[in-house]
């Protein structure tokens, strides 16, 4: 008798997710609620939770190896848009179920940790009641949809483009034919002229562009599909077309059409991304387009040129002026995005007193808010500095992001919250004289949700040899960029123990300060030095710039391979 096949890891996936749809099990998790922890079958909990927006934290039994099971709860904050008495449940929330501490991430979502699953029906409903949802945050669906936190009130904006943004995510999120994609899907849709909500690293990407139709300028989009990072780092490519506003939707929903229906991407977990058409499956941008004109039934416009942003550095931090007449935002720099129930109660309070209780959150960890009179500006800034709420800080504190690392995620190989305001702390009192933006991106493992690919300095945790034992380290990569000056950060082979970090990132931003030319930036001083120049910078080792021993004899300071 045949020994029965075992399934491959795609295939199991892909069985459990035909069983049943993950929209259909609130029911379940009412009654898991009940009877407890031990009552969750393994394909709910390690697969359909997802789709609710639910993680088990570290081993499973709860966060770094603890007795009581917790969770991560991930909460859909579409576009970032967020209003005071939403974001006074989150605090409320937070405190009640997960220690009095949230995070922001990196697509404007809200993350709690600690929270048991007894706790998850009130967590839920309570969210329900305000607008708010874990619905589709994480699984293999249409996750959290990015754009610019300024929508609306940027005086250089093309358009708003929030709601074209929030039709799609009611025509996605939740919706039955889309709650079963290869793997998971992200979108950016902005109006901005600075492209901050990265649509150049989305499976879509939609930027604002004006063309002279008839006499007036008409506003439609280019689109990029294919855009991701982790271990396959692929950036979006550019289909040759216009999209119409009017149009918009409708290539969106072509497009997930398009990658829900691929047969051949959900043949492999690792490449079930809809990047992998371009990377293994040979797909073009031509092809591309004509399968979605083949979907979408009619012929888009043909594109015309676009011109990038120089600048992609956008932290929103400060005050600004809006382009209302009058009215300013206010933004905070939350470093790694940890904010605490009373820091969001203080937000709440203030955009409610001072504005009109508009609230934002941004791709790069921090919080915004909008419409305040120029003439209340100052007892807003009074009130945030009591609070600890910072306005402004330091190249360091305002462009160091972290992701949520090992003190809660089972795939990361290193903590990265903690150790990122260490690193800022010692940054500022190592190199306190650096006067210019600076993105520093850390991230646990490759997967990346630090999106250390895209940084000037990215971090990525690992493990190092020293002195016989194995310590927590991280590899450094250079020169990243987006916008114009897109591309992928280098590994320059330099594995660096935590505790060497900042001495060794600090040579880097003296060697930068003293040789730099006139108005360059940090990624292009990387990007003009060759991978053994910048080991001998990083290392203090000058004698072995040049040659191919500078990457790998790095000895007790920066590990061993």
């Amino acid at each position: 008798m045949d020994a029965p096949v075992k399934e491959s890891k795609a295939q199991r996936a892909e069985r459990i997710k035909r069983e049943r749809s993950p929209w259909e099990m609130l029911p379940d998790l009412l009654r898991y609620a009940r009877e407890g922890f031990g009552s969750i079958p393994e394909d709910d909990l390690n697969l359909r939770f997802r789709w609710w927006g639910l993680y088990t934290q570290g081993d499973g039994k709860g966060a770094m190896g603890g007795a009581v099971p917790c969770f991560m709860v991930r909460i859909r904050i579409p576009n970032g848009l967020l209003v005071s008495h939403q974001l006074r449940t989150l605090a409320e929330q937070a405190g009640r179920h997960a220690r009095g501490v949230a995070d922001i991430t990196v697509r404007q979502n809200f993350q709690l940790h600690w929270v048991r699953i007894e706790d998850i029906p009130d967590l839920l409903f309570d969210l329900f009641r305000v607008g708010l949802t874990t619905i589709g945050a994480c699984g293999d669906v249409t996750r959290n949809l990015v754009g610019c936190p300024l929508a609306g009130v940027d005086h250089t904006e093309i358009c708003d483009a929030s709601p074209i943004l929030l039709q799609a995510n009611r025509m996605l999120a939740g919706n039955p034919e889309f709650c079963n994609l290869p793997r998971k899907y992200k979108i950016g849709i902005t109006g901005c002229r600075r492209w901050c909500s990265y649509p150049e690293i989305n499976d879509i990407g939609l930027t604002a562009i004006e063309r002279p139709e008839g006499g007036e300028p008409e506003i439609g989009f280019s689109v990029r599909v294919g855009g991701g990072l982790s271990t396959h780092p692929h950036f979006g490519v550019r289909l040759p077309a216009v999209v119409r506003w009017t149009q918009a939707l409708a290539v969106i929903k072509g497009i997930s059409e398009i990658f829900r229906d691929s047969q051949v991407l959900r043949e492999n977990r690792e490449k079930a991304r809809l990047k992998f058409l371009f990377l293994t499956h040979g797909w073009t941008p031509e092809k591309f387009l004509e399968e979605l004109e083949r979907r979408i039934g009619f012929d888009l416009d043909p594109d015309i040129p676009e011109t990038p942003p120089q600048n992609t550095y956008r932290d929103h931090v400060g005050i600004h002026p809006q382009k209302q007449e009058g009215f300013c935002y206010a933004g905070f720099a939350i470093l790694r995005g940890r904010i605490t129930s009373e820091q969001m109660r203080v937000v709440a309070d203030l955009a409610d007193r001072y504005g009109d209780g508009t609230i934002r959150t941004t791709n790069m960890q921090n919080i915004v808010i909008l419409n305040i009179p120029r003439t209340r500006i100052d007892g807003l800034a009074r009130e945030a500095a009591d609070a600890g709420l910072r306005l402004e800080g330091s190249p360091f504190w305002r462009g160091t992001i972290a992701c949520t690392g090992a003190e809660f995620c089972k795939l990361a190989v290193v903590e990265t919250k903690g150790f990122a305001r260490w690193l800022v702390e010692e940054l500022e009192e190592r190199v306190p004289e650096f006067d210019t933006d600076l993105k520093l991106h850390i991230t646990g493992c490759p997967n990346d949700c630090g999106q250390h690919w895209i940084a000037e300095i990215g971090l990525q945790g690992a493990k190092a040899k020293v002195d016989g034992q194995m310590v927590d380290a991280y590899d450094i990569f250079l020169g990243g960029g987006l916008g114009a000056q897109q591309r992928f950060a280098r590994r320059v082979n330099v594995r660096v123990p935590v505790t060497d970090v900042p001495d060794t990132l600090a040579r880097l931003l003296r060697a930068y300060l003293h040789q730099r030319s006139e108005g360059e930036r940090l990624y292009e001083f990387c990007r003009r030095r060759s991978d053994a120049e910048l080991r001998a910078v990083l290392l203090d080792r000058p004698e072995h710039a040049g040659t191919a021993e500078a990457g790998e004899h790095a000895g007790r300071a920066a590990g061993e391979r």
